[in-house]
């Protein structure tokens, strides 16, 4: 099957571009990946509705051409940058319209009409000729070019692709090279970019492109936070976060997107539970936090938990990671020496409570999202304090789940991640399993309450005013929020045996 019958759309920005006789270049992070995944498993073998974000550079009249390419595919037209020539359409696809999706329906019988959403963005050339457009691009990866106008019924994407500028050679050495020696320079958003490609594609970054960023770290102080924020969560999202973040840090480049790290630098906690201090510790966190994820993957209910976004296309995995990361940002400012060598923390959720606030108005993340990032490092202490015992109470463990909420199965996750990390000499083998049954146990139960009924309370605080008499005040939320648990534990069931309580609460 040839690629234009694999990707129609292509087939009419080639006729586009004919009538208007300008040159139209495929270029960059399709062209990455689907090269990358071709070398992998063959081109034969690819679904193509695996790759639907294209880019392209237009000769002249980028905005316009986009405009009439998003008239013909009925789609979203969105103007990126008008002073360089750049549009984005979006185009809503239906699976079944897909060539091969539409095969499988044909076998299966199936006829679903769900939407794939597919982007195309337009550029005009950033200087006199495409050739020297590329010498203008970030690494040699992106530099991989297809002339639509070498397109026919019968073409291979392999008979017409250009390496551009060593990116072929690059790409099959799995290395990020950056294309000139201004590259960042002319965006320092770059030097963060070669992190995220090497976490997404699990590169290496070649060592004069490292050291150059290494040199050129501090231009990343003009970015906007709100690129920084989606480049350090691509990282996030990877299954290489940790190794990742490792290596931004030896770079010397963690710091500069999030400075507030700094004061765990220098933090001591080595002692009875812990065998690294402060800074090392969160960065082995988010190492064990990926294994957590992988050992849940067939898990249905965690994989769903964890995949839902909290803003926008970000998902609550990637948050749990950025929570590794800070979850114990508070203990430099609550570090006190408690004598016998013996160190403590105490408040230290509570302080870095605080500081996350800060960094997630910072990245912009959403409302729901620096809510959830509260709780996660709020609550981070609270699953080792259910292990504390050989089996924790239902009131404790309801408690704990009334309390972090939407992110209780989160937390326990974290907490999980976090044991892990922790093996000075009192953290015993026997502790941890007794640590990890419990977690997993209280995890169990969460996603169990979820598919129960909604709870539904005996009384409200109507009933509290005009059975009980009460004026509304403080002492009614007091007095749902212990009926409530009661009527949890299963200590009451009926509403008559609920007033009874709430009438014994406002007496005492």
């Amino acid at each position: 099957m040839s690629f234009l019958k694999d990707y129609p759309q292509l087939q009419m920005i080639r006729d586009i571009a004919r009538r208007r006789k300008v040159a139209v270049h495929l270029v960059g992070g399709f062209l990455r990946d689907y090269m990358t995944a071709a070398d992998h498993m063959g081109s034969a073998a690819l679904n193509p509705t695996r790759f639907r974000d294209f880019d392209f550079a237009v000769e002249k009249g980028a905005l316009d051409f986009a405009r009439l390419f998003a008239r013909r595919v009925k789609g979203a037209y969105v103007v990126l940058d008008e002073e360089r020539g750049c549009a984005r359409v979006v185009h809503r696809i239906s699976k079944r319209n897909s060539v091969r999706s539409r095969q499988k329906s044909e076998i299966s019988g199936g006829s679903k009409k769900a939407k794939q959403i597919w982007t195309f963005d337009f550029a005009d050339f950033r200087a006199r000729n495409f050739q020297k457009d590329l010498t203008l691009r970030d690494f040699t990866i992106n530099t991989l070019s297809a002339d639509l106008a070498k397109f026919d019924g019968s073409t291979k994407l392999e008979d017409v692709l250009a390496e551009g500028q060593g990116g072929l050679k690059d790409l099959r050495a799995r290395r990020i090279r950056r294309v000139s020696a201004k590259a960042f320079r002319d965006d320092p958003l770059r030097l963060l970019r070669a992190f995220s490609l090497s976490a997404t594609l699990d590169f290496k970054i070649d060592p004069q492109t490292l050291a150059q960023i290494r040199r050129e770290k501090n231009l990343l102080r003009g970015v906007s936070y709100e690129r920084i924020r989606d480049e350090i969560f691509k990282i996030l999202e990877s299954g290489r976060a940790a190794v990742t973040l490792k290596a931004m840090d030896k770079a010397g480049l963690l710091d500069k997107v999030i400075p507030q790290v700094k004061v765990m630098y220098h933090c001591a906690q080595k002692g009875t539970y812990h065998h690294l201090d402060v800074w090392p510790h969160s960065l082995e966190v988010v190492a064990q936090f990926d294994g957590v994820v992988r050992e849940m993957q067939n898990n249905a209910d965690a994989v769903e938990y964890l995949n839902e976004p909290l803003g926008g296309n970000r998902t609550r995995r990637a948050l749990l990671k950025l929570a590794a990361l800070l979850h114990d940002i508070g203990k430099p400012e609550t570090r006190k020496e408690a004598g016998q060598g013996k160190l403590t923390f105490y408040g230290h959720e509570r302080v870095g409570k605080n500081i996350v606030t800060h960094i997630a108005k910072m990245l912009k993340l959403s409302t729901g999202e620096r809510r959830a990032l509260e709780d996660m490092v709020f609550w981070h202490l609270r699953p080792g304090y259910l292990s504390n015992f050989q089996k924790p109470s239902d009131k404790a463990i309801y408690r704990y789940l009334r309390d972090a909420r939407r992110e209780a199965a989160g937390i326990l996750l974290l907490s999980l991640a976090d044991q892990r990390a922790t093996r000075g000499p009192s953290s015993t083998p026997r502790h941890e399993r007794h640590h990890e049954r419990i977690c997993l146990d209280v995890l169990k139960l969460y996603f169990d309450k979820k598919k129960e009924k909604p709870f539904v309370r005996l009384i409200d605080g109507h009933d509290l005013i005009k059975q009980l008499r009460l004026k509304p005040s403080p002492l009614i939320g007091k007095i749902l929020t212990e009926v409530t648990e009661q009527q949890v534990l299963g200590k009451i069931k009926t509403k008559k045996e609920a007033l009874e309580l709430a009438k014994d609460i406002a007496q005492t």
